[in-house]
Order: structure tokens, then sequence, then C-alpha cells
């Protein structure tokens, strides 16, 4: 395949890519979404693979082969509780890519090729030098950012901030260290042509660890509340750092694509911070809960008595209820209860009852967590509806059923000026005539923090778990 073939291959593909995103938006296209991702990534890989220029086609189809073995193999494997861990890990790829290209773009380019005549730097190497730095660093900091999100949704790291002293100081230090290689480059290394291999591919080592360093102390910062933002933020890192591999490769394809991911990324990012109230720069170097003397340990403190239901009388609220609410969270993803609680609110359905699902954007561990299992049960989208969208409904509420959610539901951030999550905007359920918890027990949610609504008159807790609650009152229901 000559450039000409390339080049128009490239940009069907390009357009693929963007009608997949489109395609990505709503739940009624996202197969098709799917579909034109996965045409034009085959399109771009066989493009580039049969391209007159790959000498080795064996070599570069073995490397193809096993990383669609590994791919299909993760996505076999994974369940909806491990799709965000599987997402960030899979970022984290992505930010070793671009190191790897980076540094062997760096090695592949002569001394000669940096400096004219004279020993002086030109200015294609000097555009050549930033992207190689840009790549580099930004792809260290999604390597190892993305690894310590995916310890921390896996459970193999508190989910609890961890703030060094000085911090900032320590972030600042990482930052000048990234800027003098820079300087280096552009001022230092152009004075002999030895510099660029020799001392110049050392500092670019030291580079490389020191940003990797920082990738790790920005995330081990942040707490477990944030790591929907993380996810998203690390999602945009991946996508920039794409696109700084296209720079350097002279990749338009890549550019375009990481163009794409990055700023979709961002924009899910800034949405996610929004719904918690929050700037990107406070999730990214804040600490979440650390502020203002709030309490991260999320300490429980006695409230009161709690009010148990069971599943004979909550089915007797429901029969006698006309407008039913039903909010998910993580724990319904850990019980896999999502089909039963289809199948409860098509019964419900059937008997004449209003059925609706409020979703939070940040419910779950993942951008979209609650709505990809909502799909996945075959809940149509016209009865999903978003925070800004059903809160005011809650007041002619009749039932509202919580199932696994916890901080998104919590009063106490508009109540509370010492909760760590005070100021962020939640679903109102406490307003609705009765509430009902579906928990394991009273442990916190991921934050950390208590839920007063626990406590509230109007609330009941069912506790055990959620498949097995629901599965019984789908039973009682339909006898």
């Amino acid at each position: 395949m000559n450039e000409q073939a390339l080049t128009i291959t490239y940009l069907i593909a390009a357009i693929l890519f963007i009608r997949s995103l489109g395609g990505l938006s709503r739940q009624e296209t996202a197969g098709r979404g799917n579909l034109f991702g996965m045409i034009g990534m085959a399109l771009a890989i066989g493009a580039t693979l049969f391209h007159e220029r790959i000498l080795d086609f064996g070599l570069g189809g073995a490397a193809i082969a096993v990383g669609a073995l590994v791919g299909v193999a993760m996505a076999i494997r994974v369940q909806m509780t491990g799709m965000p861990q599987l997402v960030a890990l899979l970022h984290s790829f992505v930010g070793l890519a671009a190191v790897l290209v980076g540094i062997s773009t760096y090695l592949d380019h002569q001394p000669s090729q940096y400096l004219t005549p004279d020993g002086s730097q030109s200015a294609g190497a000097m555009v050549h030098l930033l992207e190689v730095w840009v790549g580099v660093a930004v792809g260290a900091i999604t390597f190892t950012g993305s690894i310590i999100a995916w310890a921390k949704l896996r459970g193999s790291m508190s989910g609890k901030p961890l703030l060094l002293p000085g911090r900032h100081l320590l972030n600042l230090a990482a930052v000048v260290v990234g800027v003098g290689y820079l300087a280096y480059l552009f001022i230092g290394a152009s004075g002999t042509l030895e510099g660029v291999h020799g001392d110049g591919l050392m500092f670019l080592l030291i580079m490389t660890g020191v940003t990797c360093l920082l990738g790790v102390h920005l995330v081990v910062a942040i707490g477990g509340a944030d790591m929907p933002v993380v996810v998203s933020l690390l999602n945009s890192y991946s996508g920039w750092a794409a696109a700084a591999a296209g720079f350097m490769l002279s990749n338009d394809l890549l550019i375009v694509t990481g163009a794409l991911v990055g700023s979709s990324g961002a924009i899910l990012s800034i949405i996610m911070c929004r719904a918690m109230n929050r700037s990107i720069l406070n999730v990214v170097f804040g600490g979440f809960g650390t502020e203002s003397g709030a309490k991260a340990s999320g300490e429980a403190v006695d409230q009161g008595e709690v009010i148990e239901t069971d599943v004979a009388d909550l089915v007797d609220e429901l029969r006698d209820a006309n407008k039913i609410i039903i909010v998910p969270g993580y724990g319904m993803a850990v019980a896999r209860a999502q089909h039963p609680v289809w199948e409860m609110t098509q019964v419900l359905k059937d008997a004449g009852k209003s059925v609706e699902f409020a979703i939070h954007p940040v419910a779950g561990r993942l951008p979209g967590h609650m709505n990809v299992l909502l799909a996945e049960a075959g809940v149509p989208y016209d009865i999903v509806l978003e925070m800004e969208d059903i809160n005011e409904d809650f007041p002619e509420t009749d039932v509202v059923l919580v199932i696994g959610a916890n901080d998104i539901v919590n009063p106490g951030a508009q109540t509370d000026t010492s909760s760590p999550i005070y100021g962020m905007p939640v679903l109102e359920a406490w307003n609705a005539k009765r509430t009902v918890v579906f928990k394991r027990s009273m442990a916190s949610g991921y934050a950390g923090v208590q839920n007063p609504l626990f406590f509230h008159d109007n609330n009941r807790m069912l506790f055990g778990d959620a498949k097995k609650s629901v599965d019984a009152i789908v039973g009682e229901l339909k006898s």
C-alpha cells in the first residue's frame, strides 16, 4: 500500500471514529457506534500493516495477534464491576506506548539531524524534541497514574487520599525537572553532537522516571469519591499522549484519534466536576475530603436508630404506590442485580405503576457506569433520567428504592459543612414520601462518610444481598 492509499484509508478510519463517538452518545445507537469504531480500527491496523514501509510483516502480524488475544481474554473475563479498573489499566497501556515511542523516536534520529552545520539547533529539530518531550512526559504520568487508579478501584490500595507533607512542592519540583530537561534539549545539547545521544538520553530517562513518580503522587493524593473524575481525566491524558505519539511518527490518524479521545475526555471531566460542584484543579491537587477541616475517615456518628423493613412490608408499600423511582449505585453492580431490578420494574409497570430510574453522573466508579449496567439489562433509556431532570419529581414520589447507592443520596452534601462531600449536587431522594435503602450493612460509601438519610423517619433499611432481595420482591409481586 502506497502513501496515497494509506492517507485515504486513514481518512476513512478517522471518519468512522467520529461516527463511533456520535453513536455512543445514545443508547439506541451505541451498538452501531461500537461497530463503526471496530471497523475503523481494523482499517487503520490493516493499512499500517500492509504499508510499503513495513519491512517485517510477520513481526507486525505477531504483535497484533498477541495484542488481540490479550484484549479478547481481558474482555471475556471482566465483569461489570471490574469495568472501571479495566478502563484504567487500558489507559496505562496507552501511556506506556507513548513513552516507548518517544524514547525510540529520540534514539532513531542521529545527532546530525538535530544540528545545523554550524552546531546550532535547527527549527525542525526543536519541534521534534518538543514532541518527544510532550509524549514522554504525558505518557509517563498517564502510565503510572492509571496503574494507581487501577489499584484503588480494584481495592489493592486504600481509597483514602495519601497526602504527603509538602505535596504541592513535590509536584512543583517534578515539573521543574521536566521543564529543565526541555531547556537542556533546546540549549544545552545544541553545543555538541554527542550531547543528544549521550547526556541527552540520560536526562530523558531521568525525566521519564520523575514524571512517572509525578503520576503516582498525583493519583495517590486523590480520594475514592473522585475516582470517576480521575478515570475520565486519565482518558483525556491517554488521548493527548496518543496525539503526541502521532506527531512524533508523523501519523495523521494517531493525531486525529488522540485529539478526539483527549478532547472528549476533557469535556467529560468538566461535566463530572460540575456534577460534584468542584473544579478539575481541586480534584487533581486537593486530596478529596481534606479541606476546611473535613474528616475523610467517615467515622460513624450516633444519629439515632435506623428502622428496618422486610420484603413483605416493602411489597405492600409498592402495591399501594403510584410513582416509584429507583436509584441504582455501585452496590447494585456488585450484587449483579440489574437484571432482577429490570424484571421488578416490568412487573410494577404492568401493574400500572409509574417507574423511573434516577442516575447521578458520578454513580459507580466510572462515568456512565450505571447507564451501562441498565442498558445491559435492557432498561429503555426513556425511563432513565439524569439528576437535574428528576430531582424535582421526588416530592411527588411515593417510594424511592435506593439500591446500593450511598454518597449520591446523602443529604449531608447540602446541610453538613464539615462533610467532605458538602456542596456536591446529589439526588434529593429524602424528599419522597418513603425511601428504602438496600444495603448489606451500615458501612459508609466510597467517599468514607456516613449518610444521615439512613436515620430519617421516612426511611427504611432493607439489609441483605441486593439481588436476593429484589428476587424475593419480584416473587412476592407476582404472587
